[in-house]
């Protein structure tokens, strides 16, 4: 039976519930030091969450990939390959979390040199970075644990585990910083801790899960086969391509941070509340991409071209309708919704000038984050990696000649360039995915 709105909803609105309060971690992380004494509490924040959006991000294909591997492998009812899915990845993120931890003095000062904020700003990064960066591992784990929960389809378990970790993580920053008052380190701490105790939640839900109970008591276990040659060829070459297009992704923000600073820490502190709130937008979309991906494994899994088609069919028409509906809301709520994050008033008005790019930014990227989703379901991870070296070469050209002529307004530009582009390019290579 092809998958109908009602089921498609079904599964998108348990994800978006679960994606979107990771943005709003962030919103309210800056909302909460926002109303502290200096923007540069804001701009150290903003500065420190990029760095781990950096780190992180570059690694994000531990969530994708693995949602979608264990999409495909429920789609052709196959506990072994299930677990293979889970095992391979969380290697890899011990591994790396590891890594971060040993190299954090270098990452630091590069980091730094690379955004070259302001010496107050600077500070307060460094305080928010030396706490969080402890939690790597923690970071990269969870993102498997979620994958792996996300590609089962256990959208319950999901929104559970990515509620219970962020409502934490939130309702500690406000402890820390409003009743505590330690400032940025407090907003750094109370993530620290979210970070482990959703990784303990993440491991018992999966632990009590029926693919691993019936995997424990199957006789024969495939131990070798996680590991072998062909198995991680493949894995590899869809995580290189999802590795490639995150890092055009963090060289675009890492640019757009890069040149919101230069224009003063006012400035860097009105672009960091318009991107919480486009962050807000993006995460909607990636709920239904999310939806888009677990499905579309499942029918690579089951061999179901029919399913493929009506669930490329599906996302054409929530995409575009989420777009619409994104953008209006905003354009109603911007006032009010920018006032929950800062009362300085020299902040908010440099936001005025442009909320319109807010507006506009749903409708030119919601295409290209939806169908992202799609691709990676189909582990046909090639065209996101093209269309994101296209994209990243059209952002630099627009923001090599904009800035320099309309400032602010050119760095935005940009920006929309970029998400217009990601849209436009992906979508160029659907047929090709529908002949698979």
């Amino acid at each position: 039976m092809l998958p109908t709105h009602r089921a498609y909803l079904a599964l998108a609105i348990p994800l978006i519930l679960s994606t979107i309060t990771t943005p709003l971690l962030g919103a309210v992380d800056t909302a909460v030091i926002g109303h502290l004494s200096h923007a540069s509490f804001l701009g150290g924040v903003a500065v420190g969450t990029l760095i781990f959006n950096t780190l992180y991000w570059l690694f994000g294909f531990l969530r994708v990939s693995t949602s979608a591997f264990t999409a495909q492998a429920a789609g052709a009812q196959n506990n072994d390959h299930s677990i293979a899915a889970l095992m391979r990845p969380l290697a890899i993120a011990l591994l790396v979390g590891g890594l971060f931890i040993i190299l954090q003095k270098p990452i630091l000062l590069a980091s730094l040199q690379l955004i070259h904020p302001a010496q107050d700003v600077a500070a307060q990064a460094a305080i928010y970075f030396n706490i969080r960066i402890w939690g790597a591992p923690l970071t990269l784990v969870n993102y498997v644990l979620l994958g792996w929960l996300m590609g089962l389809s256990r959208v319950k378990a999901t929104l559970f585990l990515q509620i219970t970790m962020n409502v934490i993580n939130m309702v500690l920053a406000i402890v820390f910083t409003q009743i505590m008052q330690w400032d940025v380190a407090g907003v750094a701490g109370a993530t620290l801790i979210a970070e482990f105790l959703a990784c303990v939640l993440g491991s018992i839900l999966v632990l009590r899960s029926s693919v691993w109970r019936e995997w424990r008591q199957s006789g024969k276990k495939d131990w070798q086969g996680w590991f072998g040659a062909s198995e991680l060829k493949s894995v590899m070459a869809t995580n290189l391509d999802l590795m490639i297009r995150t890092a055009c992704l963090l060289t675009m923000f890492n640019l757009f941070t890069s040149r919101s600073a230069s224009f003063g820490t006012d400035q860097l502190a009105a672009n960091a509340i318009l991107l919480q709130i486009h962050y807000i937008m993006a995460y909607l979309f990636d709920g239904f991409a999310n939806a888009s991906s677990i499905m579309t494994g499942q029918a690579r899994g089951a061999g179901d071209r029919k399913m493929l088609q009506r669930v490329i069919h599906l996302s054409w028409f929530w995409t575009l309708l989420t777009g619409v509906v994104s953008g209006g809301l905003y354009l109603a709520l911007k006032e009010p919704l920018i006032r929950l994050f800062t009362d300085n008033t020299t902040v908010i008005s440099l936001t005025g000038p442009y909320n319109g790019w807010l507006v506009v930014f749903p409708l030119a990227a919601g295409l290209g984050l939806v169908f992202y989703g799609v691709f990676t379901g189909m582990t046909v991870t090639y065209p996101i990696r093209n269309s994101m070296l296209i994209s990243l070469v059209f952002f630099l050209a627009a923001l090599f000649w904009c800035v320099p002529h309309y400032g602010n307004h050119g760095l935005w530009l940009s920006f929309i360039v970029f998400a217009l582009g990601r849209s436009l390019f992906l979508v160029i290579y659907l047929p090709r995915l529908k002949r698979i």
